[in-house]
């Protein structure tokens, strides 16, 4: 009885079961004005999707009702989005002449599927008929200017979800006529589902899009519109600045910046491979600044997008932000201070490696003569200076003074070791530092080097007294005492260290073995005083010559009595030469000439010639010259001499051979006045004579002759030199 018939006659276009409902024109105002979405209720099922072939209707037509041909259409409004549907709870509007609680084509009487415990119409907890803030003439899911209890097409008395048309042969009214699939109960209005079209069938809802969005599948209907931006917030967009401002990039990640913060790391992390590992040099000051100017221009970004920014965070993070940008600023500081101090401690590392070269330098001259050691030297000291005045609170300067202690005490080992020579130069160099390094510096240390100074100069002078080859030369060293310390212990005791080395000497020339040694001692300890001031050193200065002329002539006895001729010879004429006034001058020429004689002949050096010639009678011995050339003749014996006799200019050389006797050569046979003459005057004794003839072209130089003769007492002697040639 409640049932419609089921009849198989074809559906009228409004009843196609596509979820679509026909284009009516109370439909699309409806739709219109429930634009705004509503969130779901979740007491009502959700309407199932259409299937995507069902048929859409073409736009702009509206449907007819196949009960009215004829009907005038109603002009449609302007087109409109899509209704939302609203969901109402409640009994459906009653069509005229239907009781309360009926359901559409169902008879009086007939149960409407609700339990009889219930009130006909009601649901527990909802209100009848509307929606909140719905009128209430206007059921939910109702068209404006419809009439309460039908649907647009739909006749007033006509079952809800029934097209308004009939079929051909089925009188209008019938409630036997055709139902939609999905119609009935489901489809009443007030029931949650949606009001304008036509009920579908069971598994067919409304195609996507329809609905409140955000409830369909994505891609259908408009898109969201975008969020308008929110007030200013200073606090926020400061806090965001801090932390891009921290290189860490993390207000770009706080507003899901990503680009910026790829950028804030990448530049953090140019800067960590330019800055470690730290090194004296720091960061050139370009990649500075430029890192700095990034930070500026990321926090300044920061501040700009953050200011009105919605984070996509909690309210938590929101509140942290602030104070976590503030503490994050000790990062760069941290790092700063971190870097600081790994670049303190590399220049520390550097300065004692510097330091360590130095000391390097130092040892290195050990063993070396200072003039070699010096440069060395001068190199370590321009570092100790650098580091114990520029770096003084450096591990490195405060290590200065002990490496300059051990400096003084190295350079002053020869004077410890009394090596005074070796010493000077080491401490002139010590005691002269102040003029190139810094005296504060320094401090006592150049001052405690004068009186090892003043020793060594005195010591390395007084050794090098007579001492021809010393190097110094005792002179410079005695001069340079006097001079630098003139009031000093050492400088009082010079010129009595002179004359002891004078005396010490002359004594040695008297009675000494090697009075050529001594000589020689003596004339470099002479030409030293004589170099040292005049007004001291005067009477040193003619003892020391008096000395010398002792020692000369010692010398040349010495070398005579030891059979050294030559040199005997060479050092008494050279006496004669340098000490003419002296009383030994004649004695000296006459040991130089037997020298010579004994140098040819050596019997004639047997005895040293005597200082003066025996008294007595004496004995003419006439020296005549009968050969080319001039002839030197000198004799030794009780007494010493030598005579010149000029060229004779007729004379020959007179041939000699093997076969021809010379005592038959017949020399000196012509005029008297042929032949130059010299008389001699000589004590009785033997005699040597030497003949020496300069050259002529036909005799060489050197052309000698020794001869022997007794000189006997009331005799008178003639002498001819001539020359004989080799054939």
């Amino acid at each position: 009885m409640g049932e419609e018939p089921n009849d198989a006659r074809p559906e009228p276009a409004d009843r196609i079961p596509d979820g679509h409902a026909p284009n009516h024109p109370n439909q699309n105002q409806n739709q219109n004005q429930n634009r705004s979405p509503a969130p779901p209720d979740p007491r009502v099922a959700p309407v199932p999707e259409a299937p995507p072939w069902a048929p859409v209707p073409p736009a702009g037509r509206a449907p007819e009702t196949p009960g009215s041909p004829g009907a005038p259409a109603t002009p449609p409004p302007p087109a409109q989005p899509p209704a939302t549907p609203t969901l109402a709870f409640g009994p459906p509007p009653q069509a005229p002449g239907q009781d309360a609680g009926q359901q559409p084509g169902q008879t009086s009487g007939q149960p409407s599927g609700q339990g009889s415990g219930q009130p006909s119409g009601h649901q527990p907890g909802q209100a009848s008929g509307h929606q909140p803030g719905q009128a209430p003439e206007q059921a939910s899911g109702q068209v404006p200017g419809q009439t309460p209890g039908h649907q647009p097409g739909q006749a007033p008395g006509q079952p809800f979800g029934q097209a308004s048309g009939h079929a051909p042969g089925q009188p209008p009214g019938d409630p036997s006529g055709a139902v939609p699939v999905g119609a009935g109960v489901a489809a009443a209005s007030g029931y949650g589902f949606p009001q304008p079209g036509p009920a579908t069938a069971p598994g067919y809802g409304p195609p996507p899009g329809y609905g409140p969005p955000g409830y369909g599948p994505p891609g259908y209907g408009p898109p969201p519109p975008a969020q308008p931006p929110g007030p200013a917030n200073p606090a926020q967009a400061a806090a965001i600045a801090l932390l891009n401002l921290s290189g860490l990039g993390l207000g770009y990640v706080l507003l899901r910046q990503w680009i910026g913060a790829a950028l804030c790391w990448l530049a953090t992390a140019a800067l960590l491979v330019v800055a470690l590992p730290a090194d004296v040099d720091g960061v050139p000051v370009g990649v500075l600044v430029g890192y700095g100017v990034l930070l500026l221009a990321a926090a300044a970004d920061g501040f700009r997008r953050g200011l009105r920014a919605t984070l996509r965070t909690g309210a938590a993070v929101r509140r942290l932000a602030l104070p976590l940008a503030l503490v994050l600023l000790a990062v760069p500081a941290g790092g700063s201070l971190a870097y600081g101090a790994a670049r303190e401690e590399a220049r520390e590392e550097a300065l004692l490696a510097r330091l360590t070269v130095a000391d390097e330098r130092v040892k290195s001259g050990q063993g070396l003569l200072f003039d070699r050691a010096e440069p060395l030297y001068r190199l370590a000291l321009a570092t100790y200076q650098e580091l114990g005045t520029k770096h003084a609170g450096s591990r490195a300067g405060k290590l200065v003074p002990a490496r300059l202690d051990a400096y003084y005490a190295q350079l002053s080992a020869p004077y410890d070791k009394k090596d005074f020579c070796k010493a000077v130069a080491p401490l002139k160099h010590l005691r002269g530092l102040p003029g190139t390094v810094d005296k504060d510096l320094l401090g006592t240390r150049p001052a405690k080097t004068d009186e090892p100074l003043a020793e060594s100069l005195y010591g390395c002078g007084t050794a090098a007294l007579g001492v021809q080859t010393a190097e110094p030369p005792a002179e410079k060293s005695l001069n340079e005492l006097l001079d630098t310390f003139p009031q000093s212990p050492q400088a009082t005791r010079v010129e009595p260290a002179v004359r002891e080395a004078i005396k010490t000497r002359s004594a040695a020339v008297d009675g000494g073995a090697v009075p050529c040694g001594t000589v020689v001692e003596l004339r470099a300890l002479r030409s030293s005083v004589d170099a040292l001031p005049d007004a001291t050193f005067a009477g040193a200065s003619r003892e020391t010559a008096a000395a010398v002329e002792k020692g000369d002539f010692a010398c040349g006895t010495s070398q005579f009595r030891s059979k050294e001729f030559d040199d005997a010879a060479t050092t008494m004429t050279q006496f004669a030469k340098d000490y003419p006034n002296s009383p030994k001058a004649a004695h000296a020429r006459s040991i130089a000439i037997a020298a010579e004689i004994a140098d040819e002949e050596p019997e004639a050096g047997k005895s040293l010639p005597p200082a003066k010639a025996p008294g007595g009678a004496r004995m003419v011995m006439v020296v005549s010259n009968d050969g080319p050339g001039s002839v030197e003749l000198l004799y030794t014996g009780p007494t010493t001499g030598k005579i010149t006799l000029n060229a004779c200019a007729t004379c020959t050389k007179y041939p000699s051979s093997v076969f021809l006797d010379p005592k038959k050569i017949k020399a000196c046979t012509g005029p008297a006045s042929k032949y130059p003459k010299a008389t001699l005057l000589l004590p009785a004794g033997n005699y040597h004579f030497l003949q020496k003839r300069a050259g002529t072209g036909t005799s060489t130089v050197g052309d000698t002759k020794i001869s022997k003769t007794k000189i006997e007492p009331n005799y008178s002697y003639t002498n001819c030199l001539y020359v004989t040639s080799g054939f």
